[in-house]
Formats: structure tokens, C-alpha cells, sequence
């Protein structure tokens, strides 16, 4: 099959279920990482052809993409602050606004200019978050929490080599809504900083979610109860007040719908700021000013 007819295709058949860029895209992106074809390849050779090896893989990835299941799990793997994170079913997809969470927790560690700062991650997932200040803060020692052992293990998974001068995570299991391990309860270690995405979405909101999300995302790492849609920030605000030093900080990613009502959820902050994503919506709340 010419490669040009294929591009042409399976976008036509994608657009049942994204808009037509969005489906050439993915399109793209299958070819790119499945052989390393680019998206202008038969341009240059339109007698570009696919062996019929690669044609059975290809199809296979059509198929479960018209089921709707993320092109993410299709590959096994998500971009995520300029690296390939692995994923599957049982983890959350890295979503492109929370490379600003890791971002402003960058910027903040450098501006406080702790060496060897120690940070907690609640509700790690994937581990993108843990492993991205992981690997751009040298010297940082990161511990990651998640109440599903299946994520975990991807996260655990993520980079077996760590570059010289970094320490990979520390990935724990535990319950963000029961007490902190005692693992992380050592007053001696307290942490610098606190970082967290954890569940915030409400399910009356699912009538506004896509069919890939609610079919194939696991539903454990995406909502909150409806009566309590900010109890996971009650629990991490418990949390920062047994763990983090006094002069330390959290950044948590929130459901822009309720910012004011996820502030309110900190009662051990003196300080609350919220960052906007690149929608210009509050997505982040920065915390400080620990109380005594």
C-alpha cells in the first residue's frame, strides 16, 4: 500500500473521532514512533510504499484508536516535559498543563537555592511528575506516593538509567486521605516542597469528557466526590502540615471550575496564589507561609 494512501485513509476514518488536524496528527505521530517514518516522507518519495509487516501493525493500532482508546496507550508512551514516559491503562496520561507544575517547581526550588532540596510528590501516577524534578534539579531527593500499586510499578519503571548526579524517586504506596506513612514522618527529613495532581474532577462533569478518557482512564486518578470535590486537598494540606518544614512550599494542579473552594481547603497556609495554564485558567495554587 503507497504511504500517501494510507496518511489519506486512516485520517478519513480518525475523523469520526477527532477533528481533521488532530487525526492527521495522530496519523503522524503512529508512523513516526511505529518506524521512524516522517509526516512528509511520501512527499518526497510519493512511491513511498508500507511492507505488509508493517501495514498488520498499523491496522492493529487503527483498530484500537476507532475504539477510542488514547493514541498514548496505543504506543505505551506519552511526551511529557521533553521526555517519553511509559503508560498504560492503570495510570493517568500526562496532560501538556502540568509540565507547568513542574516548571514553577523548578523555578521555585532555584530561587530558594537549597542544595539537595527534598521534595514529595502525592498521587504520582506515571511518576512524570517525580521524575521530571528528579531529573533537572541534580542532587534533589524526590519520594512519590500513590495508592495504586500498578502505578507505581510503571513508575518505578521509567528510567532505568539515572544520569550522573541525579537520585531517582523514592515511590511509595500509600493512601493520600489516611495518615502519611511513617516512612516520610521523620522530623529530621522534612520536605522543601510538596507537589501534587491529584483527583479533582467532579463526576457531573462527565457529560463534558470524551469517550476516551471516561472508557479507558483510570477513574481512580481522575475523580472526586461529588458532595467533597476538594477533599483530596484537605488531605494533602494535613499532609504538608506533618511533612513540610516551616519555610517550605506546595504546588497542587486544580479543577479550574472551583479555585476559590480549593483554596479554602488549606488552613495551614498563611499564603495562596493561583497560576494560570496556557488557557489563561486557574490550574495551579502555589502555598506557603506554613502555620506554627
Amino acid at each position: 500500500m503507497l504511504l500517501s494512501e494510507f496518511i489519506r485513509s486512516t485520517s478519513l476514518a480518525l475523523q469520526g473521532l477527532y477533528p481533521p488536524e488532530e487525526a492527521l496528527g495522530i496519523v503522524s505521530l503512529l508512523l513516526l514512533k511505529r518506524f521512524s517514518i516522517r509526516s512528509y516522507d511520501h512527499i518526497l518519495d510519493p512511491s513511498a510504499e508500507l511492507s505488509t509487516d508493517r501495514l498488520e501493525i498499523l491496522q492493529d493500532d487503527l483498530s484500537r484508536l476507532l475504539r477510542s482508546e488514547p493514541v498514548q496507550y496505543v504506543l505505551g508512551e506519552c511526551e511529557f516535559c521533553s521526555r517519553s514516559f511509559k503508560v498504560a491503562p492503570g495510570v493517568l496520561i500526562p496532560r501538556p498543563e502540568t509540565e507547568i507544575l513542574v516548571s514553577e517547581a523548578l523555578k521555585l526550588l532555584r530561587e530558594k537555592g537549597i542544595a539537595n532540596p527534598r521534595v514529595l510528590d502525592l498521587c504520582t501516577g506515571s511518576g512524570c511528575i517525580a521524575w521530571s524534578i528528579a531529573l533537572d534539579c541534580p542532587g534533589a531527593g524526590v519520594y512519590a506516593t500513590d495508592i495504586s500499586q500498578q502505578a507505581l510499578e510503571i513508575a518505578r519503571g521509567q528510567f532505568p538509567q539515572v544520569p550522573p548526579g541525579c537520585l531517582a524517586p523514592e515511590f511509595l504506596l500509600a493512601d493520600l486521605l489516611s495518615s502519611p506513612p511513617g516512612a516520610l514522618s521523620r522530623d529530621e527529613e522534612k520536605f522543601d516542597l510538596i507537589v501534587s495532581n491529584p483527583p479533582y474532577i467532579m463526576p457531573s462533569e462527565k457529560a463534558q469528557m470524551h469517550s476516551n478518557v471516561l472508557d479507558y482512564e483510570p477513574g481512580l486518578a481522575l475523580f472526586a466526590p461529588e458532595d467533597d470535590p476538594v477533599v483530596f486537598y484537605k488531605a494533602i494540606d494535613c499532609w504538608a502540615s506533618a511533612l513540610l518544614k516551616k519555610e517550605g512550599a506546595a504546588i497542587v494542579e486544580i479543577n479550574s471550575l472551583i479555585p476559590e473552594a480549593t483554596i479554602g481547603a488549606f488552613s495551614h497556609f498563611r499564603s495562596a496564589r493561583i497560576i494560570n495554564d496556557l488557557s489563561s485558567r486557574p490550574r495551579f495554587i502555589l502555598l506557603s507561609g506554613l502555620n506554627s
